[in-house]
């Protein structure tokens, strides 16, 4: 069966800019091996939260967006950028217009779009996790390691993307 090419340059609408926090939230996981890490992050703030799964099913991707939601970012966003995934379809897909007024998925092979969720994921893995696979039972280890990441990169480790540099959560 042939398919039509006209997909391919399908408009996805322009790439969003924050002008204030909880305007728009990008999503993304790391694949750990046997666990996998779902992660958001505000670009505007740059607040963050990761949630250890056991695997990546939309049904997890669903688990964690009311999570993060609730605890992070106060229930509602303007905008909801996810990469094509499976794991942000189907059920993540209809829970997601409870917490935004818009889905928008990023093209692939186009970074740049979700370039703050891809710097977090590295300095996730850089400063938390490292590099190593896991296995699903190292969770129970890992959930403790991973909420004193998120306590430092929150209110000690400084960024860049603020003048002075400062942690995301101190207030300027």
């Amino acid at each position: 069966m042939l398919r039509s090419k006209w997909h391919k340059n399908h408009k996805r609408g322009p790439v969003p800019v924050a002008t204030a926090a909880r305007q728009i939230v990008e999503m993304d996981t790391v694949d750990f091996g046997g666990l996998f890490a779902f992660t958001a992050v505000d670009i505007y703030s740059r607040e963050a939260d990761v949630l250890l799964r056991p695997a990546l099913t939309a049904e997890h991707g669903a688990a964690f967006l009311h999570r993060c939601m609730r605890r992070r970012f106060n229930r509602f966003v303007e905008v909801v950028q996810t990469d094509g995934g499976s794991e942000f379809e189907a059920e993540f897909a209809l829970e997601v217009w409870r917490y935004c007024g818009q889905h928008r998925i990023a093209r692939p092979y186009k970074k740049n779009e979700q370039a703050h969720i891809e710097s977090f994921n590295r300095t996730l893995r850089k400063e938390c996790l490292g590099w190593g696979k896991f296995k699903s039972e190292d969770a129970v280890r890992l959930f403790p390691q991973v909420e004193a990441f998120l306590e430092r990169y929150h209110y000690h480790r400084p960024h860049l993307a603020f003048v002075p540099m400062r942690p995301p959560l101190d207030t300027p």
